[in-house]
């Protein structure tokens, strides 16, 4: 089976429980079209005939018999387009709270593992006309970088929807669970040249990182005391359960560009910031105590995907491709401009050192355990990734001009981020068309009052726009 899931790709189902459903996604807001009311049907009907763009949406997962080889793509002979693409309307008046609540409610729901692992929400009834699509795809399919690539092909640059080639797709047979055993037990076959190998190649790639990270950090030992010696922070550290809620903060890119401008540093580090900001003030809100030694661990994945480069044909390639840092978000000090300074030299630090966490070079070691120890230790790292930092913050930038669905403007992109076992809350941020959208993925218990931390988001970045 040559479409076996790669070692990071396969993590994330093994990191899947009744508490973490790891899905990404979206949530889109259009303008009703010009003409006459938006067709929903059409729009079911033109997901169907683009999927020829995006092969993965008709291949679900199948796992090896006895798990002895990590599971594979194959296509779904039983594709019901009407599963996955799914119609729902909201109860007047149509507010914002009330898709808020809808979002929150299906991002508890984990996708269903014999059909391919995505889902499309047509969401009708919003104030003004307007409505939304909400997303789900299951992140052993696609990291951050590539489901924006994937939500572009389902979208059109104008009002008026693209040409779309035909498409004659056919099933592959799906392979019997013999086969799939027997194709594991060939590979494992040849498992000691291919060990070798890529093991090798990965010893010499962990070994230049330390080498780096001991010439500018102390070493990796002092790095994983750092790693180890991280303070729970209780409004941020839960038991996590099932449901979800959902808090979204719009902003501009001006906005951000301007602070940049002022003080320095990219717009990430802007956006760090603005972060570090908002629990600062939801903290204080909550009566947590801030003092010296108070701080906040934030997990800051970042694509790799570029430089990973381009296949023979020239497309990036699909699966996930992430390296991620590890940054202490100053939440104690006071003032707006240094905290922003704090961030932003953390994050050169890390740069000149290249100490991302490995998942290039790591996994490669990681996926030659046996499936079975690979997917507790993966569990584990979902399990323990309290211990290693307090709230994940993921930044991607979008498309920078006007989307349209059907003739529909698209108003604003915010992403879904997964939330990992033991967090209270993880953030995602996207640009698109001049704004810069913040969604929140918060654990339902835990975290009652997420609009308040949307909220204090949206005045922290104001706080630094006054500055600049």
């Amino acid at each position: 089976m040559s479409d076996r899931l790669s070692p990071l790709d396969a993590s994330f189902l093994f990191l899947e429980h009744r508490g973490a459903a790891m899905h990404v996604g979206g949530v889109m807001t259009f303008a009703p079209p010009d003409r006459g009311r938006f067709d929903a049907a059409a729009f079911t009907a033109l997901i169907g005939d683009r999927l020829g763009l995006v092969p993965r949406y008709r291949q679900k997962v199948r796992e090896v018999p006895g798990r002895i080889g990590l599971p594979v793509w194959v296509d779904d002979p039983d594709f019901d387009l009407d599963h996955h693409v799914r119609h729902t309307a909201l109860p007047a008046p149509g507010t914002e709270d009330v898709l808020r609540e809808l979002v929150g409610r299906l991002l508890g729901r984990r996708l269903d593992r014999s059909r391919p692992l995505w889902e499309v929400y047509l969401v009708e009834g919003l104030a003004d006309g307007r409505f939304a699509v909400v997303t789900k795809t299951h992140h052993a399919m696609v990291d951050g970088l590539a489901s924006m690539d994937i939500g572009a092909v389902l979208l059109d640059l104008t009002a008026q929807p693209r040409e779309t080639p035909a498409d004659d797709w056919r099933p592959t047979p799906e392979p019997s669970g013999l086969e799939l055993a027997a194709s594991a037990a060939a590979e494992a076959l040849r498992r000691p040249w291919l060990l070798f190998d890529v093991a090798g190649r990965a010893v010499r790639d962990v070994g230049k990182t330390a080498a780096t990270v001991g010439r500018t950090a102390g070493g990796a030992l002092a790095a994983g005391r750092g790693a180890a010696s991280i303070r729970p922070v209780p409004a941020l550290h839960a038991a996590t359960g099932a449901q979800r809620r959902y808090g979204m903060a719009r902003s501009t890119l001006a906005d951000h560009r301007q602070v940049r401008k002022a003080h320095g540093g990219t717009i990430n580090d802007v956006v760090l910031a603005v972060v570090t900001g908002g629990l600062r003030r939801w903290m204080i809100t909550r009566g947590e105590p801030l003092t010296a030694g108070t701080g906040v661990r934030a997990m800051v994945p970042v694509s790799v995907r570029a430089r990973a480069g381009r296949n023979a044909n020239g497309a990036v390639p699909a699966g996930n491709s992430i390296s991620a840092y590890l940054v202490d978000l100053p939440v104690a000090e006071e003032d707006a401009v240094a905290r922003l300074a704090v961030v932003r030299a953390a994050m050169e630090v890390y740069k000149r050192s290249g100490r991302a966490v490995g998942a290039a070079a790591l996994i490669r070691l990681v996926g030659f355990a046996p499936p079975i120890v690979h997917s507790l230790g993966a569990r584990m790292t979902s399990q323990f990734s309290s211990r290693l930092y307090n709230v994940l913050v993921t930044n991607v930038p979008g498309p920078p001009r006007p989307l349209y669905a059907m003739g529909a403007r698209m108003l604003d992109m915010f992403p879904v981020v997964p939330l990992a076992g033991g967090q209270a809350v993880a953030i995602g941020i996207t640009s698109y068309d001049g704004g810069v959208y913040y969604g929140l993925t918060a654990d339902r218990d835990a975290l009652p009052d997420v609009d308040v931390l949307a909220t204090a988001m949206t005045d922290a970045l104001a706080e630094l726009v006054a500055r600049s």
